[in-house]
């Protein structure tokens, strides 16, 4: 494989995207730097599937880097991916090694790669208080009044919207820093898997991680002292089995709830994809 300034190995969970990108981190002197929102958290490892025994080929450990870098309880958010994305890649070229960008969060890759202008604004717990009280479409409306909606992402979740108005309203007030980074001439690989086969996969995936001790992982986490309602916001696995230990649903509540999670979520990984592809990013979709 020529070296070019980024390889990105990119699919929707459970699509094999790890093992191939170390496969080509073997074979190009590469090293890999995750692009999934979760995976930064330490001792979020099952439900987040981590699975670090994969970065092995051959018996030659690959190096990875933006794992296990922010404690669990922590918002680690996308301004701080980008930032520390960027410095990461610096260095790895600055070795004469290749990145190897592996993940599925699309928002983080086109961040990382795009040369996104994305700005520093802090949390305000009192205007999200204030915002939680309006519906959905009121907010879009209130958001319209402060700027045009070029970006329909921001509306297509109740979280993501309210940060955009977070955003938008502390702009207005105070101004706030931009981060500039360039565009990255980015080889763009996807992991091709049908429909059925990612099914069963996610299937067969969640039955291993609820039997290799997922439910420990988030009962020990609460233990520690980790707020529910941190576990319920990273969403999926620490959702749906915190709900469980908290009395909200039954094993087979949790157990099915979390299928149809993950598989919504799939679904929407590969809806972000094909619009990249519809942006004018070129994708090469390969089988394993």
């Amino acid at each position: 494989m020529d070296k070019v300034d980024l390889i990105c190995v990119l699919g929707p969970t459970a699509s094999g995207k790890t093992k191939y990108a170390v496969k080509v981190a073997y074979e190009t002197g590469g090293e890999i730097i995750s692009a999934d929102s979760r995976q930064v958290y330490r001792g979020m490892d099952i439900g987040t599937g981590k699975d670090l025994e994969e970065y092995n080929y051959n018996g030659v450990d690959i190096p990875y880097h933006l794992i296990d870098i922010a404690e669990p309880g922590y918002k680690y958010n996308i301004f701080e991916y980008q930032r520390d994305f960027h410095e990461v890649y610096k260095d790895i070229k600055s070795r004469g090694r290749q990145p190897i960008l592996c993940g599925g969060s699309g928002l983080y890759i086109e961040a990382a790669t795009m040369g996104y202008r994305l700005q520093e604004v802090p949390p305000d717990p009192k205007l999200r208080e204030e915002l939680e009280k309006h519906s959905h479409q009121e907010l879009v409306k209130i958001l319209e009044q402060h700027r045009p909606l070029h970006n329909t992402t921001d509306t297509t979740s109740r979280k993501r919207l309210v940060r955009a108005l977070e955003i938008a309203i502390h702009t207005k007030e105070f101004g706030c820093a931009e981060q500039h980074f360039p565009q990255i001439h980015t080889r763009y690989i996807g992991m091709k898997v049908s429909r059925e086969e990612r099914i069963e996969r996610i299937d067969r995936r969640l039955r291993e991680r609820l039997q290799n001790g997922m439910i420990e992982e988030v009962e020990g986490l609460i233990k520690k002292g980790i707020p529910t309602e941190n576990l319920l916001y990273y969403g999926l696995e620490y959702k749906y089995v915190t709900l469980f230990l908290t009395g909200k649903l039954t094993r087979e509540q949790m157990e099915i709830s979390l299928a149809t999670a993950i598989h919504q979520f799939a679904k929407r990984q590969m809806t972000w994809f094909r619009g990249m592809e519809r942006k004018g990013i070129e994708i090469e979709w390969v089988g394993i």
